[in-house]
């Protein structure tokens, strides 16, 4: 199994490894935020987190589906034991949920666009939440990278 790779001039390793580092960067952002709020940098930690969280949407639509929906969906459901299939689908399924949970929670946290009915109260809970997932994700992410990149050609 191999990545497909018609992207022009740049090789599909390539991007991926340019991609693979912004969410690296981006997970460990959150992480930054979160040590902003607590040292009551409430502003800064909410443009940052909200940043983060919008900046990853044109990444996962030009980038993340595009890859699964040309190497992985075709095969699907009968190749999903194995891990070329198998983490890229967990990274999508997980990925899916953690992105509309953070935009949720931006929403919640920021405007006043969600009905009262259905506003959390518990902050810390929800973006905790947002947090671990996203790590969850980042860590399917490495894994997909592994599989497509790496053991699959020896290198990267």
């Amino acid at each position: 199994m191999t990545v497909a790779s018609g992207i022009g001039p740049f090789g599909a390793a390539a991007v991926s490894t340019a991609v693979l580092a912004v969410e690296i960067g981006l997970a460990l952002a959150l992480l930054v935020g979160q040590l902003l709020v607590r040292r009551g940098h409430v502003r800064v930690h909410a443009y940052l987190q909200s940043t983060i969280v919008l900046a990853n949407l044109p990444i996962v639509a030009l980038w993340m589906l595009p890859a699964y929906l040309t190497n992985v969906w075709p095969s699907l459901p009968g190749e999903l034991a194995q891990p070329f299939y198998l983490f890229p689908t967990l990274m999508l399924i997980v990925g899916a949920l953690v992105e509309a949970l953070g935009i949720y929670v931006l929403l919640v946290a920021g405007t006043n666009l969600v009905p009262e009915r259905l506003r959390f109260r518990r902050y810390k809970l929800w973006m905790r939440t947002v947090v671990v997932l996203w790590w969850t994700v980042l860590l399917a992410g490495i894994a997909t990278y592994y599989v497509w990149y790496v053991s699959a050609t020896g290198s990267i």
